[in-house]
C-alpha cells in the first residue's frame, strides 16, 4: 500500500521520504527536501523597447540585404548611372539655347536633339533595371523578415504572449512588415536617387556660377530647421498610428476568436461600436497628421518657389547685362527646379522613412528577444529509460507574479509506467508543476529530471519530444485529419497515422467522413465534435511516442458516452507509459497508482484513494465537497 500523509503532519512526511516510493530519493547534491521552501528568485518580464528618436533602425536592414548584396550593387550602379544622365541634359539643353539664339546651323541642333533622346532612353532603361531590381529586394527582404520574426516568436516563452495581444503581435508582422516593403522596395532608392540629384545639382550650380547658386541656396538653413522639427513630430505621430491600428486590430482578433460568446451575449453592436471607437481614433490621429504634411509642403513649396523666382529675376538681369547666355541662365534654371524637386521629395520622403524606422523598431524588437528558456550551453543527451520524473524540493514563482509563490518545496517521484494524478482546488499548482516538466518555464529552487537528468541539462526539443499532453481543450490546425494526427511525428507515413488513428478509437468516425483522412478539421477543429478532437489529440500523442504523458483534464468537458470511448483510448495510450494525471473527475483520479494532493503550491497528501479518504485531510474534504465529479458526469 502506498503511504500517505496528512497536511497537518509534515515532519511524519519527512521521516517517511526514504522509503515512500513516490517521494524523491536522497540526493547528495541537493540541499532542499519535500515539505522545506528554497529560496524563490523573481523573474523579470519582457516588455517591448522603447522606440529610436532616429533613423538608425533602418540599418537593421543592412543584415537583411547582405544575402542578396550582387543585385544590390547592381541597382545602386543603375541608380546612379540614371541619376548621372539626369544631371547630363541641362548642359545639352544649354548649348541647345545657347544655337537658337545665336542663329547657328540647323543640323547641330537637331545632332543635340537626338543626343537627348539617346540619353532619356539610356536613363528609361537604367530606371527600369533599378526599379526591379529594388521592387525583388524589397519582396525578398520582407520574406526574410517575416519568416525571421515568426520564427523567433515560436521559440519565446508562454509568458511573452501572456503579456501582450495576439493582435497587436500579428499587426507587427504583416502591417509594420509592409511599411518596410515600401522602404526597400521604394522609398529608399528614391531617397537615394534625390540625395545624389541633389548634391551633384549643387555642385554644378556652383561650378555654373556661384553667386546665384549662393542666392538660391540662401532659404536652406531655415528649410533645414523646419524640415528637422517636422520629422520629429511626424514620427512620434506615426508611432501613435501605428499603435492606433495594432490596438483596432487586437480587439478585432478577441471580438471574431469568440464570435460565439459575443453573439450569445448580444453584444454585436457594442463590439461594432468598440472597434469603430478606435478605428475613430486611428482616423484623428491621421487626420492631425495630414494637416501637418499639407501645411509643411505648402510651405515648403512656396519656400523653394520664392527662391526660383528670385534666380531668375537676378538671372535674367545678368543675361541683359550680358554676363550670362541665355542658355547658362537655362541650364542653371534646370539645374536649381532639379534641385528644388528633390529638396520637395527628400522632405516629403523624411515623413515615409520616420513612419519607416518606426515600423521596422516594432519588427526588430521581436528579432531583439532573447528566449528565457533556452538549450544549455552544453547540453547532455537524455538517458535511456522509460520515463521516470523527480519533483525534488521545486519551488517556483511566476515573473509576472513574484510576491505569490505557485509551487513551495514540492517532491514527489512518479515511477518509470507508473500513473500519478495530481489533485487539488484551481490554482494549487497542478498545471504548473506539468508546465516545469516540459521546462517551459525553470525552477526557482530544487529540481525537476527526467530518468535521472536534470530537464535544465537536455536539448529542449529532445525533452519535449519526450513528453506528449492531452489537454480538455486540445489545439488542433486547420488542416486536415491526416496533417493533424501527424503532427505528432512529422513524416509519419499514412499506414503509421491510421495505425494511431485506430489505437485512438478515431478511425471509425474518420471513415464515415466524406473525405476520411482528407477531411478539413476547420480552424482548431471547429467541424469536430468535442470527443472526435480528443481522440484525434489522442492519436496524435500515440504517434509521437513519447516517454511521460500529461492528462489535464483530458475528460472533464466531455459527456458520459463520449468519455466512455476517450477513457478507452487513453488507456490504450497509457499502457506501459509514465503519467501524470491532472483531473477533476473521481473516476480518472482513482484509476491511478498514487494520488498527490497540492494545496496552496504545497505537497501536503500521497497516497491512494481509500488511503487518502481514510486519513479524513484535504482529499476527502476535496471529495465531500464535490470538487470532484462523480464518475460519467461534469465536473462541478
Amino acid at each position: 500500500m502506498v503511504a500517505s500523509h496528512g497536511a497537518l503532519r509534515p515532519q511524519r512526511a519527512l521521516r517517511q521520504r526514504a522509503v515512500h516510493p513516490y517521494l524523491p530519493r536522497r540526493n547528495s547534491r541537493l540541499r532542499s527536501l519535500v515539505f522545506v521552501q528554497s529560496p524563490l528568485r523573481p523573474q523579470a518580464g519582457t516588455a517591448p523597447g522603447e522606440p529610436s528618436r532616429d533613423l538608425r533602425p533602418l540599418l537593421h536592414l543592412l543584415d537583411l540585404v547582405r544575402p542578396y548584396r550582387l543585385r544590390f550593387w547592381l541597382a545602386c550602379l543603375a541608380l546612379f548611372g540614371s541619376t548621372g544622365l539626369g544631371l547630363v541634359y541641362p548642359q545639352v539643353a544649354r548649348h541647345a539655347v545657347d544655337i537658337s539664339t545665336t542663329a547657328q546651323s540647323a543640323a547641330h541642333l537637331n545632332d543635340l536633339t537626338a543626343m537627348l533622346v539617346a540619353v532619356f532612353a539610356l536613363q528609361a532603361a537604367l530606371i527600369w533595371i533599378r526599379h526591379y531590381l529594388m521592387s525583388w529586394l524589397g519582396m525578398r527582404v520582407v520574406a526574410d523578415l517575416r519568416t525571421q520574426a515568426f520564427g523567433k516568436l515560436l521559440t519565446l516563452p508562454p509568458t511573452w504572449f501572456h503579456q501582450r495581444h495576439t493582435g497587436e503581435i500579428l499587426s507587427r508582422l504583416s502591417s509594420d512588415v509592409t511599411v518596410v516593403e515600401g522602404l526597400v522596395g521604394t522609398e529608399l532608392s528614391l531617397a537615394v536617387r534625390h540625395g545624389v540629384t541633389l548634391l551633384g545639382g549643387v555642385t554644378l550650380l556652383l561650378v555654373e556660377n556661384w553667386r546665384l547658386t549662393l542666392v538660391m541656396l540662401a532659404v536652406v538653413p531655415p528649410l533645414a530647421i523646419f524640415v528637422v522639427r517636422f520629422g520629429r513630430k511626424v514620427r512620434g505621430m506615426a508611432r501613435a498610428i501605428q499603435d492606433r491600428i495594432a490596438a483596432a486590430g487586437t480587439r478585432a482578433q478577441e471580438a471574431l476568436a469568440a464570435i460565439q460568446t459575443v453573439q450569445s451575449f448580444v453584444r454585436e453592436a457594442d463590439e461594432a461600436a468598440n472597434y469603430a471607437a478606435r478605428i475613430g481614433e486611428g482616423v484623428i490621429a491621421q487626420r492631425e497628421l495630414i494637416v501637418w504634411r499639407s501645411s509643411f509642403m505648402a510651405l515648403f513649396t512656396f519656400a523653394v518657389s520664392l527662391s526660383i523666382t528670385v534666380v531668375v529675376w537676378v538671372g535674367g538681369r545678368a543675361v541683359l547685362q550680358g554676363e550670362l547666355t541665355a542658355g547658362d541662365l537655362a541650364a542653371f534654371l534646370l539645374y536649381t527646379a532639379m534641385v528644388a524637386s528633390s529638396v520637395a521629395a527628400l522632405a516629403s520622403l523624411g515623413g515615409a522613412l520616420q513612419r519607416a524606422a518606426g515600423a521596422t523598431d516594432r519588427v526588430f524588437e521581436i528579432l531583439a528577444e532573447r528566449p528565457a528558456i533556452a538549450d544549455p550551453p552544453e547540453p547532455i543527451p537524455l538517458p535511456a529509460g522509460r520515463g521516470e520524473v523527480v519533483f525534488d524540493g521545486v519551488s517556483f514563482t511566476y515573473p509576472t507574479r513574484p510576491d505569490r509563490p505557485v509551487i513551495q518545496g514540492v517532491g514527489l517521484r512518479v515511477p518509470a509506467g507508473q500513473w500519478v494524478a495530481l489533485v487539488g482546488s484551481s490554482g494549487a499548482g497542478k498545471s504548473t508543476l506539468a508546465a516545469l516538466l516540459q521546462r517551459f518555464f525553470d525552477v526557482d529552487g530544487g529540481r525537476v529530471s527526467l530518468d535521472g537528468a536534470d530537464v535544465r541539462h537536455l536539448r529542449l526539443g529532445e525533452l519535449r519530444r519526450s513528453i506528449a499532453i492531452v489537454s480538455q481543450d486540445p489545439v488542433l490546425f486547420s488542416g486536415t485529419v491526416a496533417e493533424n494526427i501527424a503532427y505528432g511525428r512529422p513524416g509519419a507515413t499514412q499506414a503509421e497515422i491510421e495505425t494511431a488513428a485506430r489505437d485512438a478509437h478515431a478511425h471509425g468516425f474518420i471513415t464515415s467522413f466524406g473525405d476520411g483522412y482528407q477531411t478539413l478539421v476547420g480552424e482548431r477543429g471547429v467541424q469536430l465534435s468535442g470527443g472526435q478532437r480528443q481522440r484525434i489529440a489522442i492519436a496524435r500523442a500515440l504517434l509521437a511516442d513519447p516517454r511521460v504523458l500529461v492528462l489535464d483534464e483530458a475528460t472533464s468537458s466531455l459527456d458520459a458516452e463520449s468519455e466512455a470511448q476517450v477513457q478507452q483510448a487513453l488507456a490504450r495510450l497509457m499502457q506501459g507509459r509514465t503519467a501524470l494525471i491532472i483531473a477533476h473527475r473521481l473516476s480518472t483520479v482513482r484509476s491511478a497508482h498514487a494520488i498527490a494532493v497540492l494545496d496552496g503550491g504545497r505537497l501536503v497528501e500521497l497516497g491512494d484513494h481509500d488511503a487518502l479518504m481514510a486519513q479524513a485531510g484535504v482529499y476527502k474534504r476535496l471529495v465531500e465537497h464535490q470538487l470532484f465529479a462523480a464518475s460519467g458526469s461534469s465536473a462541478g
